[in-house]
C-alpha cells in the first residue's frame, strides 16, 4: 500500500495483498456491527454486506470532499468468487431431486416460474422507467434469487461487458430484497394460516432421502482429507473455467467462468458418490464457501463506487418495489393454491417470499416464525432450503445467461 497527492488529492493505491486484507478487515468489523445492532441479525444481512458498505458509504463522502480517493487491485477477487461457486456445486447431490417427490418437483417448478416472472419484470418495467434490460435483470432474478453472491459475480461480468455500476445495483438489490422479505414473508404466512384456519399436519410420513444433501457420517479432516478436498476444489475451479470457455466459443455466448465451475463441480459431487474417489466433508466444504463469500463480497463491495448509482436510483426503486408487489399478489393468490391450499402450503409460501426475494436462510427465519407459533411442517422444512440453496440453479444460472446474451447486445 502506498499513499500519495495527485492533483491535490490524497491518494491511498491498495495494492492484491492490501485490498484483500482491507476486505478481511471489513468482513470482521461487518461480524463485530452485527452483534452490536439486532436488526442487522434479524433481517440476516451479510456481516460482510454490513462492513462492505459502512466502507463504501465512507468512501462516497470522501469522493464528495474531493480530498481523499482510493485505488484497488482487486486480482484477487475473481479467485475467490470461483472458489464460493465451486462449493456450492459441491454440496449438491441430485439424488435429492430423484427421490424428493411430486411436492419437491412442483415447488421447484413455481420457483421456475418465478424467476421468468422476474425476468419479465425487469426486461419490460426497466426500459419504461429509463432502466437499460440488463439492469432490469440484474435487479430482479440476479439478485432476488442468486442473493448477494449472484448479484456481485453477474454484476462483475456485466461492467466488464460495458455496464458501469452493474455490481453496485446488483448488491442494492439484494440487500432490499433481504429486507423486504424479511419483514413480508412470516406476515403473509401468518395470514394464510389465520384466514383459512390451517392446522398442521403431524401424522404424515413425508420423507426425503437427504442422505446426499446433509453428512451424516463425520469425516475426520486430517493433512490428507482436507488436501483432497482442497484439490477437488481447485480442480473443479480450473476444468470448470476451461470447459465452459470453450462451451461459449462454440455457441457463441458469453457463459461466466463461475457457472462453469459450479456445474463441472456438480458432476465431480455425484460421481464421488459412487465411485468415492475421495472421503468429502460437507461440513469443511461449507465452512470453506462462507469464507470465500465472505471475503469475495468484501472485496466487491471495496470496490464500488457509489456515485456511479446515482442516476439509476429511482428507476431502481420502482423496479424493486413492483418485483415485490407483484411476487407477494402472486403468492397469496396463485401459488399458495397450487402448492396445496394447507398448512405446509403457507408454511412454503412464507419460505418461498424469503429466497425469491431475500436467501435461503431468510426462507428459513420466515418459516421458523410460523412453526414456532402454529406447529411443525416438515415437507416446508426439508423443501423450501434444498429448492432455494441449489436445485433452482439449475435453470436460474443458465436462463439468466440466455438473457443477458440477448440484451447486453
Amino acid at each position: 500500500m502506498k499513499f500519495e497527492i495527485i492533483k491535490s488529492v490524497l491518494t491511498f493505491t491498495f495494492d492484491n495483498i492490501g485490498t484483500m486484507t482491507l476486505a478481511a478487515i471489513l468482513l470482521m468489523v461487518g461480524y463485530w456491527v452485527k452483534k452490536k445492532v439486532p436488526p442487522l441479525e434479524k433481517f440476516c444481512i451479510p456481516a460482510p454486506v454490513v462492513g462492505g458498505f459502512i466502507f463504501v458509504f465512507i468512501n462516497f463522502m470522501f469522493y464528495l470532499s474531493g480530498a481523499v480517493a482510493f485505488k484497488f487491485d482487486s486480482t484477487f477477487m475473481g479467485a475467490f468468487m470461483l472458489a464460493f461457486f465451486t462449493t456450492v456445486g459441491l454440496g449438491a447431490s441430485l439424488k435429492v431431486l430423484l427421490t424428493g417427490g411430486k411436492l419437491l418437483l412442483l415447488y421447484w417448478v413455481v420457483n421456475v416460474g418465478v424467476t421468468i416472472m422476474q425476468t419479465g419484470i425487469g426486461i419490460g418495467l426497466g426500459p419504461m422507467v429509463g432502466l437499460h434490460a440488463v439492469y432490469g435483470i440484474i435487479s430482479g432474478p440476479i439478485a432476488l434469487v442468486g442473493g448477494h453472491g449472484g448479484a456481485a459475480a453477474y454484476g462483475q461480468t456485466l461492467e466488464g461487458m460495458g455496464f458501469p455500476g452493474a455490481s453496485l445495483v446488483g448488491l442494492a438489490s439484494a440487500t432490499f430484497g433481504l429486507v423486504v422479505a424479511s419483514l413480508i414473508g412470516g406476515p403473509l404466512g401468518r395470514r394464510l394460516v389465520v384466514q383459512y384456519d390451517l392446522k398442521p399436519n403431524l401424522d404424515d410420513n413425508f420423507t426425503i432421502d437427504t442422505s446426499g444433501y446433509q453428512e451424516t457420517i463425520k469425516v475426520e479432516m486430517d493433512y490428507g482429507n482436507t488436501m483432497k478436498n482442497i484439490t477437488a476444489l481447485l480442480l473443479c475451479m480450473t476444468l470448470g473455467s476451461v470447459i465452459v470457455g470453450w462451451l461459449g466459443k462454440l455457441i457463441s455466448m458469453t457463459i461466466p467462468t463461475y457457472v462453469g465451475a459450479m456445474f463441472f463441480a456438480v458432476l465431480v459431487r455425484n460421481l464421488n458418490e459412487k465411485y468415492h474417489f475421495y472421503k468429502y466433508s460437507m461440513e469443511f466444504n461449507d465452512k470453506l464457501g462462507d469464507i470465500c463469500l465472505g471475503i469475495y463480497l468484501s472485496m466487491a463491495l471495496v470496490t464500488l463506487k457509489l456515485w456511479e448509482l446515482a442516476e439509476l436510483a429511482l428507476p431502481l426503486i420502482i423496479v424493486l418495489c413492483v418485483q415485490t408487489v407483484v411476487l407477494v399478489v402472486l403468492t397469496y393468490i396463485v401459488i399458495f393454491r397450487i402448492l396445496g391450499k394447507n398448512y405446509d402450503a403457507a408454511v412454503m409460501c412464507s419460505g418461498l417470499i424469503g429466497h425469491d426475494i431475500g436467501s435461503t436462510p431468510t426462507a428459513v427465519a420466515n418459516m421458523t416464525t410460523i412453526m414456532e407459533k402454529y406447529g411443525p411442517s416438515r415437507k416446508a422444512l426439508i423443501i423450501v432450503p434444498i429448492v432455494g440453496a441449489f436445485l433452482i440453479d439449475v435453470f436460474y444460472q443458465p436462463f439468466v445467461i440466455w438473457c443477458i446474451n440477448i440484451y447486453a447486445k
